[in-house]
């Protein structure tokens, strides 16, 4: 019993060193975004925070639309997340519950798509949305990341793991056609892994850098990271301040994200290790 304590007592002592290692990188950028440049400079890290917060704010709009930026991002972020999940998890539905030809091969292409980066394409999909005359628009930054497919492939696996198929025959003996079942049996169940490919998947949008910075042109139209990155050229790459101010404001919503959906990726993950 004694040694069980002292073992636990190990193992929470290095949970919190490794939250208090993963949280410094997060806390230095707070407190260096309420600093002026100088003071970085010549002080490096300080526990204190300093008197510089609206002074690097005032640096930082000078040069860039802030917040238009910041709901450019949100606005494409929570599309691709809101329609990535419920189209994954229709198509995750079909692939787990129904029975069709050429499903295995369907499947084994989706899987082969994975591996394929996606940079490998820009050049072909500049192209084709050249062509189509979307440019400059955000929909070449919402529609194709519906298609995902290792959410696809996540969510299959999850619902095979939770959903008996007797319910779904009790549910057709009632009546209910295939989207009600989806609907009301097959998205509630798998609302722990949707929830949880939502979080990757708003971070990667958020994030997203490279596609954003080939399709759009017109300055009100970037996103904030493709405007964070145009801010290294100006002038206001030399105030270390404002610098890590836009970033900290960049990583706000990925924070809440995960805070207000992180406990789903436990059920999520231990959803399938209890057999019945």
């Amino acid at each position: 019993m004694k040694s069980n304590t002292i073992v636990k007592g190990i193992l929470y002592a290095v949970l919190i060193l490794l939250v208090i290692i993963s949280f410094i990188p997060f806390y230095m950028m707070i407190i260096n975004a309420t600093r002026s440049n100088s003071e970085i400079l010549q002080h490096g890290f300080t526990m204190l925070p300093g008197s510089s917060l609206m002074a690097n704010y005032e640096v930082l709009i000078q040069y860039m639309n802030l917040w238009r930026g910041f709901a450019n991002s949100l606005f494409v972020a929570v599309m691709v997340t809101v329609l990535s999940s419920y189209f994954s998890a229709l198509t995750a539905f079909g692939f787990a519950v129904y029975k069709f030809k050429g499903k295995n091969v369907l499947f084994v292409f989706m899987l082969l798509l994975m591996m394929v980066p996606g940079q490998l394409g820009l050049i072909g999909f500049y192209d084709l949305i050249r062509t189509m005359g979307l440019l400059d628009t955000y929909i070449p930054l919402i529609i194709p990341p519906i298609a995902a497919p290792f959410v696809v492939f996540f969510l299959r696996q999850y619902l095979k793991t939770v959903m008996h198929p007797s319910l779904l025959e009790a549910a057709r003996i009632d009546g209910a056609g295939e989207f009600r079942i989806f609907h009301k049996i097959g998205l509630p169940m798998m609302m722990p892994a949707v929830a949880t490919m939502a979080i990757f998947t708003f971070i990667g949008s958020w994030n997203n850098y490279i596609l954003p910075l080939v399709v759009l042109f017109s300055p009100e139209k970037y996103t904030l990271p493709v405007m964070m990155g145009a801010l290294r050229g100006s002038q206001v790459a030399e105030n270390l301040g404002s610098m890590y101010l836009g970033i900290a404001i960049s990583v706000v919503p990925i924070m809440i994200a995960f805070l207000f959906l992180s406990k789903y990726i436990i059920s999520s993950i231990s959803a399938g290790a209890v057999k019945e």
